[in-house]
């Protein structure tokens, strides 16, 4: 995959990519990322990319102009172009999966108050959020959005960090996990663990992640027990 991401900050990015996953990622050929300064497209001496809104208001809007330019220049026939904004769909593991099988994403970060609209309805394929709330731009959101979708990437990470048994892949919160030592200030890991049953750890870590999908995400808990339903009953027949 490709990721070209057009930002008025790229040094933002400087230690995500040069860190874990993200890094390995690259050298393994799995990803290649561009950070794309959207000031090298402003206008005039200054290369302004922003101005004030029409009808007023406080803020500031990145201007149509740099925009197109950016995008023209990193785009190609197969390029999905996303916007990180707070209006968009609610980053989760689905939406993550499907942006997993572009071949080339390109990304846009928002600052101010926005981007111009003709930008976004003429350029940009889907508006993504990362949740209900506001940050100053969306460099970060940016960086949540490329290791959810990089980390699931063939060669991008290795069995020992597979997520196939992460949270959300499943359908179910991840249950809880234990490492050595086996008691720690009088706290003990579940016996179960220690037990070298392999069937009745897999029982176990099921009820467990089942039980807190329950207690802290009832939505998740109920499009669970619908899709395990539909399942049951598409085996029957």
């Amino acid at each position: 995959m490709k990721i070209d991401v057009i930002t008025l900050f790229p040094g933002i990015f400087k230690g995500f990519l040069e860190e874990s996953i993200i890094k390995q990622a690259q050298k393994k050929k799995a990803v290649g990322i561009n950070l794309v300064d959207l000031r090298k497209f402003g206008e005039g001496r200054h290369q302004t990319c922003d101005d004030a809104p029409y009808g007023g208001g406080a803020g500031m809007v990145l201007k149509c102009a740099p925009l197109f330019r950016a995008v023209k220049k990193v785009s190609a026939k197969n390029s999905y172009v996303v916007l990180l904004s707070p209006p968009g769909r609610i980053l989760n593991q689905d939406l993550a999966r499907n942006l997993a099988q572009k071949k080339h994403l390109v990304i846009l970060c928002g600052r101010y108050e926005g981007i111009d609209d003709r930008a976004k309805s003429k350029l940009v394929d889907e508006e993504i959020s990362i949740g209900d709330f506001v940050v100053s731009g969306g460099e970060v959101p940016a960086m949540i959005l490329i290791e959810s979708v990089v980390r699931l990437l063939p060669g991008a990470i290795s069995k020992q960090e597979s997520y196939e048994k992460d949270s959300f892949y499943t359908g179910l919160l991840d249950w809880p996990h234990y490492t050595r030592p086996a008691v720690y200030q009088k706290m003990k890991v579940p016996g179960v663990l220690l037990s070298g049953n392999h069937e009745l750890i897999a029982a176990w870590r099921q009820k467990q992640a089942e039980k807190l999908t329950k207690k802290n995400r009832p939505d998740i808990w109920s499009h669970y027990l619908k899709s395990t339903k539909i399942k049951a009953h598409q085996a029957r027949f």
